[in-house]
């Protein structure tokens, strides 16, 4: 197991190595990758998620739902918890708090999703539907959360509006919304749930962005990385645990509580004890937000998962 799981991360370590190496080789500019950005977060990820949800049958979806309860509730608790630590506590910015909580509140579904969980439970329609299910679940109801607060502090900054977030809702959410990281997949759900079947030749000319999605994601957060200094402090490592540790007990505490098992119960547990994803880092970046400590947390957690997971994985195994 811990070779699937190594063979797994390593064209994560690969690719991540390749932007970082480009950036310090001066061969990329890493103190200004905002074309590399646009293409990652404007259209490369967003085609990607479009044409997972899409071609995932909206009765798959419905039947996906415990799924979704569990994902759902596990990273929203993380979200809130992490969130107020960072501002609370640890006196970040809402801006840097938001990058990093996304970081840790958001598993790297797109990644490592499916290689794992095929290595558990078989490859298949069943398991590529349960990935597929779990990345437009974080796109379309983790994202926002990053996004309205980032959306919220720009705003402010421009003097735009200084009223409360209650009053800057509707902006917020609309400015939110339209961005194509997250109308990508939620278009892609609203076209399943009414039953409309896209184009073979569409989602064919489409195919070719999806497929370096994650691959371009992964070499600028290599790039991006190339330019910071990783530093080890108390919201690193807290961080580091939530997203590796508490966090997949969270999910399996629900689990619990909701009386699930077999495969649906492993397939929450397991898609929730995965590595940190990147969308954090990448959103702060479009933004203009660099956030060090984010950026370490992914770092780690990806390293550690190597030790995590297998025990998840076992620990999962009897349900």
């Amino acid at each position: 197991m811990t070779y699937v799981i190594v063979h797994a991360l390593a064209p994560i370590f690969v690719i991540m190595l390749l932007g970082f190496w480009a950036g310090k080789a001066k061969m990329v500019d890493n103190q200004n990758v905002s074309l590399l950005n646009i293409f990652v977060m404007d259209f490369a990820l967003p085609a990607a998620l479009f044409s997972a949800t899409v071609q995932t049958p909206w009765s798959g979806i419905v039947q996906q739902s415990p799924l979704v309860v569990v994902l759902t509730l596990a990273m929203w608790i993380t979200w809130a918890v992490i969130y107020f630590l960072a501002v609370k506590v640890f006196k970040k910015s809402p801006q840097d708090a938001a990058v990093l909580t996304l970081t840790v509140a958001l598993p790297n579904y797109a990644a490592l999703g499916l290689p794992i969980l095929g290595s558990v439970l078989g490859e298949g329609p069943s398991t590529s539907l349960s990935v597929a299910v779990s990345i437009a679940c974080g796109s379309v109801l983790m994202t926002p959360f990053c996004l309205l607060v980032l959306e919220r502090e720009k705003a402010r900054a421009a003097g735009g509006n200084s009223g409360s977030t209650l009053t800057m809702l509707p902006v917020l959410m609309w400015r939110s919304i339209k961005k194509p990281i997250v109308m990508g997949p939620l278009l892609g759900v609203i076209l399943s749930a009414i039953g409309i079947k896209m184009p073979d030749l569409l989602l064919a000319a489409i195919k070719p962005l999806g497929l370096a999605a994650t691959a371009a994601a992964l070499f600028l957060t290599g790039v991006i990385l190339s330019a910071r200094r990783l530093k080890i402090n108390a919201s690193v490592i807290i961080g580091s645990v939530m997203t590796m540790l508490i966090q997949p007990m969270i999910a399996w505490g629900v689990v619990l509580v909701l009386g699930l098992h077999g495969q649906v119960a492993i397939t929450a547990v397991l898609m929730v004890a995965l590595s940190a994803g990147f969308f954090g880092v990448v959103f702060g970046n479009r933004f203009g937000v660099q956030s060090p400590d984010a950026e370490a947390v992914l770092l780690i957690s990806s390293v550690l998962c190597i030790l995590t997971l297998p025990l998840f994985i076992s620990l999962t195994s009897g349900m």
